[in-house]
C-alpha cells in the first residue's frame, strides 16, 4: 500500500499534469487567413515540426523511464522520483526561475519628433498576443514580458484602456520580452524569423518599434508568482486494498 506521503506526491503530480494538458491547446492560435507561404517557408515549418516530434519522442522516453522507476519495489526511490517529477513539472509550468539560450525583444516608442501632436502610444493586446503566438510557433520555450513570466494561463487583455499581462500593467516604455529556446541554434532561427515578421509592421502602426537582440548564451527568466487556480479537479479517493 502507498503511504500518505506518496499519495500526496501522486495527487500533486496529477493536478499539475492535468493543468498543463488542459491548457496546452490554447498556446498558439490558428491563423485565420489562407496559407501563402513559399517553398522555403514550408520547408522551415516542416523542420520545426520535425524538431517538435524529436522533442516529444524524448519526452515519451523520459516518461517511460519514470514509469519503470515507479514500478520499483524500493519505496525511497519511488518518493525521490516523484519529487524530481514535481520539480520538472514546476519548471515546465513556469513556477521556477529558468536560464538558458535565447533572445531579448525590446518594445519602445518611435522617434519623438514623429509623435508631435499625437497621444502617447499604447501597446495593443491583440498585437502583443500575435507576437507571443509567433514566438511559440517558432521555437520559444519560455517567455517573460516586462518581468512577468508568461505561462499557459496568462491572459493578455485591455482593462480600462491599459494593456495587462496577467495582473501586470504595460504602461512604461521601453520594456523587454525575454525568450528562452532549447538551444543556440533555435535562438538563431527564432531571431531570423522575428526579424522578417509582419508583426514588426503592426507595432510600427501603433507608433512602436520592436528591436530584436542577437542570440545570447544565457538569459534568466523570473518565476511566475501569481497563484494558479485549478477548477473542476479533485483527488480520487482510493478504494479497496490497492
Amino acid at each position: 500500500m502507498m503511504t500518505n506521503k506518496t499519495k500526496m506526491y501522486f495527487t500533486m503530480i496529477t493536478c499539475i499534469v492535468g493543468f498543463m494538458v488542459a491548457v496546452q491547446f490554447n498556446t498558439v492560435q490558428k491563423p485565420e487567413v489562407r496559407d501563402t507561404r513559399d517553398t522555403w517557408e514550408l520547408r522551415e515549418a516542416i523542420n520545426n515540426e520535425m524538431d517538435l516530434q524529436s522533442k516529444l519522442l524524448r519526452e515519451v522516453r523520459l516518461q517511460d523511464k519514470k514509469i519503470h522507476d515507479y514500478s520499483s519495489e524500493l519505496k525511497d526511490n519511488k518518493e525521490e522520483v516523484l519529487k524530481q517529477t514535481i520539480l520538472e513539472l514546476k519548471k515546465e509550468a513556469g513556477l521556477t526561475k529558468m536560464d538558458g539560450p535565447g533572445i531579448i525583444l525590446t518594445i519602445k516608442t518611435i522617434d519623438d519628433d514623429m509623435l508631435l501632436g499625437q497621444p502617447p502610444p499604447q501597446v495593443s493586446p491583440v498585437v502583443l498576443q500575435r507576437l507571443v503566438n509567433e514566438l511559440n510557433m517558432y521555437g520559444a520555450k519560455q517567455i517573460a514580458i516586462d518581468g512577468e513570466r508568461y505561462i499557459h494561463t496568462t491572459v493578455i487583455r485591455d482593462i480600462n484602456g491599459e494593456t495587462k499581462v496577467g495582473t501586470h500593467s504595460l504602461n512604461r516604455f521601453p520594456f523587454h520580452i525575454l525568450v528562452l529556446t532549447e538551444s543556440m541554434e533555435m535562438a538563431e532561427k527564432l531571431h531570423n524569423r522575428i526579424q522578417i515578421s509582419p508583426v514588426l509592421d503592426d507595432f510600427f502602426i501603433d507608433n512602436l518599434q520592436l528591436d530584436v537582440s542577437v542570440p545570447e548564451e544565457s538569459i534568466q527568466l523570473p518565476a511566475h508568482v501569481d497563484p494558479i487556480r485549478l477548477k473542476n479537479m479533485e483527488p480520487v479517493e482510493e478504494k479497496g486494498d490497492g
